[in-house]
């Protein structure tokens, strides 16, 4: 079992607990801006190991009725048929897929909001989708100035020109597909226009990383800069907080920059402002629930390395900047990690030499180190992954556990009818194969129930594997990595 650094059932007391506080504190209604990823915070799972992917949506479930969640979507972004890199689908796309897993979740989503709405032919007709879908929309519009000049902000010509959302609870949660969607710009106009109709409200933010009260360079931290690297996102020590209660807490670039805006946009508003500095616009409670410094040490560690392998093979795919690996480079240096740390990278090595074809290693969470080397008949993430479900059920590695009546007609069905230049097969084809094999051998069997007790192993190869094999053994629950070279010379690699 791998060791456990965080407590997640105390974060999620506590967070909830300081939610309904800050709700209590403007009068009964809060706008809570959630930056980084709402739910699946794979991340965060892996830099505070403890830490449930789903604490975030569990957290707002138990706060129940009085949620209510509002989308926003840079109308610029639908015109520009913005993608998520994560999961290949555009912002406008994935607005359907959020309203989705919101209401599968037992969640109330009220409205999307189109942001930056300035006639895009292609937000017209998204919100002609959405309301034939039923769910309600707004629009708010460019504000010249915005956000250094707050006399126009602030003003009807500024966020009064945007349209009021309709609300109903008492915590509004406002999210989006990805960055630059207009969040806080949102929670800004609704507070002006609560204002104006004398509705007591209030703003916070709920920001995971950094973790304000740990050190500026802690690994979990350094982590967290590492996985925004491409953003050019920077932890520093909070001036405004350290000014006004003598006490050191760490924030980012971009809320430190924004805050004496914001702090004057408050003072417009309302007469005054309810925070002295951005840290404590925050509402964070995951440093307080660390409950093994060390453990989440060395996890934040090996996500640092995972990030500069993902960010060389990103520069390979022509995805990622020179100045985003030098960015990672100088975190490694100051985290004391290197690849050679990690032992699954030498093991992947290692049996790549040894072998002279592609490979690959992972480790279990138990700590063991399990290989897997190319083959004729299958790839090197695919030998890794039965190796591995062979350890975990204690299963002779002379066993086969894919029959040769199952594994031969899926080969020359590849080849023969597929069009494919090899027969090998890739994980997904692997574990249908191992399914079917599987009704009739128990051994096989015993090996698909292992499939499970994967969740939380790492990986990493010798090449650039395909998209198939690495969303596959993410859904498994596996970290992986790459090197940053592909199998062949070839340049099409799809």
């Amino acid at each position: 079992m791998k060791k456990i650094g965080f407590d997640n059932d105390k974060y999620l007391a506590m967070q909830s607990e300081q939610i309904r506080k800050r709700i209590a504190q403007f009068g009964g209604k809060l706008y809570l801006e959630f930056g980084g990823k709402l739910f699946d915070d794979y991340h965060a799972s892996r830099v505070l190991p403890g830490f449930e992917p789903d604490s975030k949506i569990r957290m707002l479930q138990q706060l129940g009725d009085d949620v209510e969640v509002v989308i926003t979507i840079n109308a610029s972004d639908i015109e520009a048929n913005k993608m998520r890199g994560d999961l290949g689908i555009t912002y406008d796309e994935d607005v359907l897929r959020l309203i989705d897993t919101f209401r599968e979740l037992g969640l109330y989503v009220g409205s999307v909001v189109l942001t930056r709405y300035d006639g895009q032919a292609a937000a017209d007709a998204f919100l002609r989708r959405l309301k034939a879908l039923g769910i309600r929309c707004y629009k708010h519009f460019p504000i010249a100035g915005y956000p250094s000049d707050v006399q126009h902000i602030v003003s009807n010509e500024g966020l009064g020109q945007n349209e009021y959302i309709e609300t109903e609870r008492s915590l509004i949660v406002v999210t989006a597909p990805g960055p630059g969607s207009g969040k806080m710009a949102t929670c800004l106009s609704q507070l002006f226009h609560d204002y104006k109709r004398g509705i007591s409200s209030g703003y916070a933010k709920f920001e995971t990383f950094p973790i304000w009260n740990l050190p500026l360079k802690h690994p979990v931290n350094l982590a967290y800069e590492a996985a925004t690297a491409d953003l050019n996102d920077l932890n520093m020590i909070d001036p405004f907080h350290l000014d006004a209660y003598g006490e050191i807490a760490v924030n980012y670039n971009r809320d430190v920059e924004i805050f004496p805006v914001l702090n004057a946009i408050f003072q417009k508003i309302q007469g005054c402002s309810p925070y002295k500095s951005p840290t404590d616009m925050g509402v964070n409670m995951a440093g307080n629930c660390i409950i093994d410094d060390e453990v989440c040490r060395e996890a934040s560690k090996m996500e640092i390395l995972r990030r500069y392998f993902t960010a060389c093979v990103n520069r390979v795919k022509g995805m990622t900047e020179d100045n985003a690996i030098k960015k990672i480079e100088i975190l490694m240096n100051q985290s004391a990690v290197a690849p050679d740390d990690c032992p699954i990278v030498s093991a992947a090595l290692d049996k790549a030499k040894a072998t002279g074809a592609p490979a690959g290693a992972l480790m279990l969470p138990d700590g063991r180190v399990i290989t897997g080397k190319t083959s004729s008949t299958l790839g090197a993430a695919s030998a890794m992954l039965l190796n591995a479900l062979k350890a975990l059920g204690n299963i002779d590695d002379r066993l086969d556990l894919i029959s040769a009546d199952v594994l031969t007609p899926i080969c020359s069905l590849k080849t023969q009818y597929l069009q494919h230049r090899n027969p090998r097969l890739h994980t997904d084809e692997v574990l249908l194969a191992l399914t079917i094999s599987a009704l009739s051998n128990p051994v096989s069997n015993a090996a698909k129930e292992q499939l499970a007790n994967l969740r939380g192993s790492d990986a990493h190869f010798s090449v650039i594997i395909s998209d198939e094999d690495e969303k596959i053994l993410r859904r498994l629950g596996i970290n992986v990595s790459c090197e940053p070279q592909y199998e062949t010379k070839r340049l099409y690699h799809k």
